[in-house]
């Protein structure tokens, strides 16, 4: 079935995010940033503010300032758009190709980003999990995606860097694209036909 569908994560494929923006800045020494991140603010619990967990749930006894870093500085933790990949969207807009978005992303700090990433106008719906209640890979969220924007998982393309998710949309029936460099993205929509 031909592509009619191009669906985007966001953090790693259009945007560069990484909290060690932040906390490189209020840890004395990488290996305290890394520590950091790896047993407090750690993947599992940033997966559970994504999902729509409250900030005042979030909290650590013993490092209740630093955690509310993460919410008071997150702005610093968005780098720059990936232009690479933003080029690429910017490709697909005058084809025609409906063109979505599927974001694991609080809700409250997405609105902040939104503000920062003009590009995301091009697409004609996103679905955010902390506004929702559900997150990836949880096949939930991608049901909702599709019921919500009209997609039929075969004529769509789901790219993520994530492979847990990647696995997810795949056995949904989704034409799947691992994320990891713009270069390679640009050779899947063009083996798609996507993209001259």
């Amino acid at each position: 079935m031909a592509i009619t569908e191009v669906v985007f994560d966001l953090g790693a494929v259009l945007i560069d995010w990484n909290p060690r923006y932040l906390y490189r800045d209020i840890f004395p020494n990488p290996a305290m940033v890394e520590w950091f991140l790896a047993t407090v603010c750690h993947h599992d619990w940033n997966l559970a503010q994504d999902a729509g967990r409250p900030w005042a749930e979030a909290e650590h006894p013993d490092h209740a300032a630093a955690i509310r870093a993460y919410r008071q500085g997150w702005g610093r933790m968005l780098g720059q758009p990936i232009a690479g990949t933003v080029a690429l969207l910017e490709a697909l807009v005058p084809t025609g190709i409906g063109l979505t978005a599927l974001s694991n992303w609080a809700a409250d700090t997405f609105e902040e980003g939104r503000l920062r990433m003009p590009f995301l106008r091009h697409f004609r719906g996103i679905t955010v999990s902390g506004q929702i209640g559900l997150i990836k890979p949880d096949p939930a969220i991608f049901h909702h995606h599709c019921e919500r924007f009209g997609i039929t998982p075969a004529a769509a393309l789901f790219i993520d860097d994530n492979t847990a998710n990647i696995a997810t949309a795949a056995a949904l029936g989704f034409a799947v694209h691992r994320f990891t460099q713009p270069a390679e993205l640009k050779q899947c929509l063009k083996d798609h036909q996507l993209i001259p």
